[in-house]
């Protein structure tokens, strides 16, 4: 089971990340409403640090072009994409931007969990997640139960550590920030905790 770390602002907490070979660290880019959201210039200061076998996304809510074309200047890897997405949408968005896309589901009912189908040839992992955007929501993981893809599964909503057990068979990647977090702050601690039960569940399996 992989790691990703969403919502980062701060250099210690992507050099944690990176130090922990935790697989994917994510960035807020065009989200005001989040108190994750970074300004350009932060984006860029924290993508130069040198992220070893980490790889770095770029978490964007319905952007437009001209976001697309500045943050595909920063270092990242993948583009996180929220909003009304399609194969078509998403070869146009890797070919002229050259970044590998993670799709997001959006899920309110279980039949929002097939909506993975518009977008699963395109994309190079799809991401399952709450409605909540700033806020973390919990949903049934179960619902995922019924999913047949090639593609890599992420699941993110609300997973706390003691969820982690039960994702194994879930999902191959879990995203996870407001769990890490104290009084909106990335919590070190937290961070620290996560990252060894991920360790200790994989060598278990």
């Amino acid at each position: 089971m992989k790691l990703k770390i969403c919502g980062l602002s701060k250099a210690l907490e992507v050099e944690t990340c990176v130090l922990n070979e935790v697989n994917y660290c994510g960035f807020i880019l065009n989200f005001p409403k989040s108190h994750r959201n970074l300004s350009f210039e932060k984006a860029r200061e924290l993508t130069n640090i040198e992220k070893n076998k980490t790889k770095y996304v770029g978490v964007l809510v319905n952007p437009i072009e001209k976001e697309l074309e500045e943050f595909s200047k920063l270092k990242f890897d993948y583009f996180q994409i929220y909003g009304n997405l399609n194969n078509r949408l998403l070869v146009k968005i890797k070919n002229k931007f050259n970044k590998k896309v993670i799709s997001s589901i959006q899920v309110r009912k279980k039949e929002d969990v097939e909506n993975y189908k518009k977008v699963e040839s395109e994309s190079d992992i799809i991401l399952w997640d709450s409605s909540g955007y700033e806020e973390s929501l919990s949903w049934d993981f179960n619902w995922m139960k019924t999913v047949s893809t090639p593609v890599e599964k992420m699941v993110a909503g609300n997973i706390t550590i003691e969820k982690l057990q039960n994702l194994v068979r879930i999902a191959d990647i879990i995203d996870v920030s407001g769990a890490l977090e104290t009084n909106k702050v990335k919590d070190m601690v937290k961070i620290n905790n996560f990252i060894t039960e991920i360790k200790r569940i994989n060598d278990a399996n």
